[in-house]
């Protein structure tokens, strides 16, 4: 099988590192506007040869790993390119503006959207991690826009990449992922812009941050080029959660400001509910 992976980053890369891994036999190409991450991901072996998008035709699966704003530019003209049977899968983080982008595109069934839930805070081919995807949830979106044989085809492969598959449409998907991906990041870059602006001298921020403090601004080192689209694609849904979370921020602190340390107490311990929910344990309690 030809593969063409388009963005060859942290996800590119996972997914070129894993197929090297898995399916040794298949051949790999790169297209990556930035010369220096082709020329990486070729010193890394990551990739077999740099490509364009003149040779996409040859391809048999289009991987297509870039910004969302570039996402919803490049796939129609990446379509437009591609043989009667190739199947063209992105990972972009929003869903709902790609989709529209692609819907009346003569070659839409050759097109799965998907989201695979895994990453990390680095960028660049030397980020990329082999077996990133084992066990993580891949997110499907119209599917029954996708030509049969085609799902069939990219479903086989996320399998044996390991991946658990979750149907969705793209409007839920993405008020959904603002809560449990997008909030966190912008609260990450929050928190780190609020902490360096309040300590002028860096090294008291560096002799005492703990444990906690570097692993909740982790994701303050993800790249503001890939987020900031994101944020853009997802605005209200972003804005809603933003409300919310705000809302929430606001009583702790006029808890905090009255004394209401019996309040305070009480939103932590139900909040730690959250550790069963993250392991997959059903609440009795949940609000509906």
């Amino acid at each position: 099988m030809n593969v063409s992976i388009i963005g060859i980053g942290l996800i590119g890369g996972s997914f070129a590192k894993d197929i090297k891994n898995l399916h040794p036999t298949y051949k790999l190409s790169g297209i990556d506007n930035n010369q220096a991450h082709l020329k990486e991901a070729l010193s890394l072996g990551l990739i077999n040869t740099a490509s364009s998008y003149d040779e996409l035709s040859m391809a048999d699966l289009v991987i297509v790993s870039i910004p969302v704003d570039e996402m919803i530019i490049q796939l129609p003209k990446i379509l437009d390119l591609i043989k009667a049977d190739t199947i063209v899968i992105d990972a972009g983080s929003t869903k709902e503006a790609i989709c529209k982008t692609v819907a009346d595109h003569k070659n839409r069934r050759n097109f799965l959207a998907c989201h695979p839930i895994a990453g990390t805070e680095y960028t660049g081919p030397s980020a990329a991690i082999k077996g990133l995807f084992y066990g993580k949830t891949n997110i499907l979106c119209e599917v029954e826009k996708t030509a049969f044989k085609l799902q069939e085809k990219a479903i086989s492969f996320f399998h044996s990449l390991g991946m658990r598959i979750r149907y969705m449409n793209p409007v839920a998907h993405d008020k959904h992922i603002a809560y449990v991906s997008h909030l966190s990041h912008i609260s990450s870059f929050m928190l780190g812009r609020t902490v360096i602006e309040k300590e002028e001298n860096e090294k008291d921020i560096f002799d005492m941050a703990g444990s906690g403090f570097e692993s909740t601004v982790r994701l303050a080192k993800s790249s503001p080029a890939m987020w900031t689209p994101i944020f853009k694609q997802n605005k209200d849904n972003v804005l809603d959660s933003l409300e919310e979370y705000i809302h929430n921020l606001e009583d702790f602190k006029n808890m905090l400001a009255e004394d209401n340390y019996k309040g305070i107490y009480e939103i932590m311990n139900s909040t730690n509910q959250i550790k069963h929910i993250l392991k997959g344990i059903p609440l009795t309690n949940n609000k509906k």
